[in-house]
């Protein structure tokens, strides 16, 4: 950049699944879905309840959404949400504020979108300043009958907090990620019973290697044809890969 080369990222072609399995598992969470298939796996009778959380806030059209992080996925993700009508709010440090004005949501602090939200998605992705950001006092501000979904990547949270937080089981948890993956075959996450898991699927899908190859394609027509690129790495990408204070 410093030289005038013109750098692009085209590596979020894996992102438009994990913004899709990002919904399903919201709504997966929302339903209490994952505790009803340990039922039905197990041989036992299902009983409906009035008391399940299933049925008391099962359905997300106009939830408060949650964000924390505005990048590649969470943008996808606000356009998946666009027709349940949902209130969104984003934690992310180093989103402009016109991006989020442009998406039509709100930016705000990291203990806001814990604490306020009724559905919690992770988006964010591992730099040295998100590792490990997740940690007790931060589950401890989800409020009872929060959805907490995480996409990103485990070492986001730290896990043995949110296995704590989880056993309160007034939440329910759906994760792709987890720290450390492979899960081990004891830990205690596999078994909760308002938790459900996927092993790391969400952006592994047959769709996206051709994407990535197409969306540098893509960046090279706009280069040569005269227009702006899209997919720029700029100071702000790298202060926030880096986890830099925004300047």
């Amino acid at each position: 950049m410093e030289r005038g080369v013109r750098v692009v990222d085209t590596t979020h072609g894996s992102s438009l699944p994990v913004a899709e399995w990002a919904l399903a598992l919201m709504l997966i969470g929302l339903r209490n879905a994952g505790a009803h298939f340990r039922v039905l796996t197990s041989g036992k009778e299902f009983q409906r309840s009035f008391e399940d959380p299933g049925f008391r806030i099962g359905e997300l059209t106009g939830r408060r959404v949650g964000l924390i992080g505005l990048g590649h996925i969470a943008r996808r993700l606000i356009e998946l949400l666009r027709p349940f009508r949902c209130q969104i709010v984003v934690h992310d440090p180093y989103a402009p504020k016109e991006v989020a004005q442009a998406m039509h949501v709100s930016l705000a602090s990291l203990e806001a979108v814990l604490s306020e939200s009724e559905v919690v998605v992770c988006a964010a992705p591992l730099t040295p300043r998100t590792r490990g950001v997740l940690g007790a006092a931060e589950l401890a501000l989800l409020m009872p009958d929060t959805v907490f979904v995480n996409v990103s990547r485990g070492s986001i949270v730290d896990s043995d907090a949110l296995i704590a937080r989880a056993r309160v089981g007034d939440i329910r948890v759906s994760l792709d990620v987890f720290d450390p993956e492979p899960i081990p075959l004891g830990s205690p996450i596999r078994d909760l019973p308002n938790v459900f898991l996927s092993p790391h699927i969400a952006g592994v899908t047959a769709a996206c290697r051709p994407r990535f190859f197409s969306f540098m394609v893509d960046e090279l027509e706009r280069f040569f044809g005269g227009h702006e690129t899209l997919f720029d790495i700029t100071a702000l990408t790298l202060a926030n890969r880096r986890g830099l204070d925004v300047a």
